[in-house]
């Protein structure tokens, strides 16, 4: 019997603190709850006769893939539409667009750049408004790594987790609350012109004091990844800042996660994992990475024992089943 809280029914999410801290933890088991019951073979109809509109300004794959096998899963349908498919903040104002798609659909996910469309979707559509990423925010992406973490070590409780690279992007930014939400403790290893923005970390720091954990910053990740059980990285480059990419590639390649920074935790023979939200540029085989190798991470570690990225890939599509789920389910039907 599936169990979730009935405070999440209607609920829209523009970031983690969207939900509470212990809503959080319940839609985390509400993914491992949709998972096992995936894995023994059922397809449910939790989304019977659900809508849900997927609005990408971004390309993707694993939002993308992983929201539409989501809703068909538990019988509903998904409708992607891209900027050409509609006239979203063009021809069309957001506020127009959300309450027009409001009226047709039951819920709406958004992949694109600026949080405040995010935002204008939730506000005038009527309808729960997930964010699949801005330019600020990745929330959905954090709920697969927590997940991913949780089953690997059977628990979020005594976890360090270590990001090494750009500290104030939108999965850094996500990931630090993420964690201080959870309860797990978070370290960013970033230049110092990458640090996190003094305001969301200090939002971070006031819920992860709250949690009995701590979150800090370094600029040497040697020093930073001392004792760390998970460590994580994200392209040096997001998009939109193609541009900077030689500027990015210098000033990062002394975060770039290898063996050697595996073993500065101190863990490699103990509990130590590492995780990386995709694509990754781990190798000389695709066309980013041709002239310049691997960037970000090793291919020795990506190929590794410690890597769980493919666990982790999977994972959004429960974790996305779950949000879908606990905002436009009747648990009376369950």
């Amino acid at each position: 019997m599936l169990t979730w809280m009935d405070s999440l029914k209607g609920r829209s999410m523009m970031r983690l603190t969207s939900f509470t801290d212990e809503e959080m933890l319940n839609l985390i088991d509400l993914a491992a709850q949709l998972k096992a019951r995936r894995a023994a073979g059922v397809r449910g109809n939790l989304l019977h006769r659900k809508n849900v509109a997927l609005i990408f300004e971004k390309s993707s794959t694993r939002t993308r893939n992983s929201t539409l096998v989501a809703i068909r899963d538990e019988g509903g349908n998904g409708e992607y539409l891209t900027r050409p498919d509609i006239h979203f903040g063009k021809k069309e104002s957001v506020k127009d667009t959300a309450r027009v798609l409001g009226r047709i659909y039951d819920g709406i996910l958004f992949r694109g750049f600026r949080q405040q469309d995010c935002e204008d979707l939730a506000k005038h559509s009527g309808v729960p408004v997930w964010n699949g990423l801005t330019d600020d925010y990745h929330p959905t992406q954090i709920f697969a790594d927590l997940l991913t973490v949780q089953e690997t070590f059977g628990s979020l409780k005594d976890v360090t987790v270590a990001y090494v690279g750009d500290g104030r992007n939108n999965v850094a930014n996500s990931l630090m609350m993420g964690c201080a939400k959870c309860g797990v403790r978070y370290v960013c290893c970033t230049p110092r012109e990458l640090w996190p923005d003094e305001a969301i970390l200090a939002e971070a720091e006031a819920v992860a004091k709250r949690n009995g954990v701590d979150i800090r910053v370094f600029d040497d990740p040697v020093k930073g990844v001392k004792g760390a059980n998970v460590l994580y990285t994200d392209v040096w480059v997001s998009m939109g800042e193609e541009a900077k990419t030689a500027e990015r590639i210098k000033m990062l390649r002394p975060y770039q996660i290898n063996m050697d920074l595996m073993r500065a935790t101190g863990n490699i023979d103990g509990r130590l994992m590492f995780l990386h939200c995709l694509p990754a540029f781990h190798d000389n085989r695709t066309e980013a990475t041709k002239d310049c190798g691997a960037l970000e991470v090793t291919d020795e570690v990506f190929e590794s024992k410690y890597s769980k990225v493919f666990d982790e890939s999977e994972n959004r599509m429960h974790t996305i089943k779950a949000l879908l789920v606990s905002a436009l389910c009747d648990r009376a039907s369950v």
